[in-house]
């Protein structure tokens, strides 16, 4: 009975049409919920229009290729028309790239953010494509596996970060002359620094010196304590783990 209403549903005909494009806008709207609860550059809506948009894109595709091969295909043959269907959805997995390049950023802090939004962007798309071509199974273990990602390995990903025996560290401090304490509080933590890069803050001149630090914990220690003993320090005046 399943089989006979899927094999109905992958027809191109209204009800698949209205089917295909209501499952995208709510898939599109699922993955999305997260980043739009977390207020990132592209949220609810966003990837909600991405999905319904590849859909649309792979609904026209067949639609095409169905009426060159059926309504049109005399006057095909006499022009010599021919369509490539996986050409409309490989246009808009380009396409996508250039949204989604829109939502990476790189902050004063040396820090990329913005790849999880643009990654997930990317699903919606691939999602609403195989929505449009009625690849139903497929649809709903990706919705699966894109909500596993976004909802539950972020937890997993902060435990396996917070007890990681290597840091990236971004401290903004008051002047140049401080550097030496700076590194000086951070080795008396038992830690070995095997990279520093210093902004001397010259090109804006509101803006303080900062410097990034990659270091290694000689055992496991907790990352906060690390950035509280920095913090004690009074020249330092931001201090983040990046």
């Amino acid at each position: 009975m399943l089989g006979e209403v899927l094999d109905y549903l992958r027809e191109l005909n209204m009800t698949s049409v209205v089917v295909r494009l209501l499952l995208s806008m709510v898939f599109g709207g699922v993955i999305g919920l997260e980043r739009g609860r977390k207020g990132r550059a592209a949220g609810f809506r966003t990837y909600m229009l991405v999905c319904l948009g590849a859909t649309l894109t792979m609904l026209l595709s067949q639609y095409e290729y169905y009426m060159v091969t059926h309504d049109w295909a005399s006057l095909a043959i006499e022009i010599g028309l021919r369509t490539d269907v996986s050409r409309f959805g490989a246009q808009v997995i380009n396409g996508i790239g250039f949204l989604a390049a829109g939502t990476i950023i790189v902050t004063g802090q040396q820090e990329v953010k913005g790849m999880t939004t643009a990654a997930g962007l990317w699903a919606s798309a691939c999602t609403g494509l195989a929505i449009g071509a009625g690849f139903y199974e497929c649809v709903f273990l990706g919705l699966l596996l894109i909500s596993l990602v976004i909802r539950v390995l972020p937890h997993v990903e902060n435990f396996i970060v917070e007890n990681s025996r290597y840091m990236n560290i971004y401290v903004e401090f008051d002047s140049l002359d401080d550097v030496g304490a700076i590194l000086g509080q951070i080795k008396s933590q038992n830690v070995h620094i095997f990279d520093v890069d210093i902004d001397h803050g010259r090109e804006d001149r509101s803006r303080n010196p900062s410097v990034v630090l990659s270091i290694r914990l000689h055992h496991r220690q907790s990352h906060t304590s690390v950035l509280a003993a920095i913090s004690e320090l009074e020249s330092v005046r931001v201090i983040d783990e990046i």
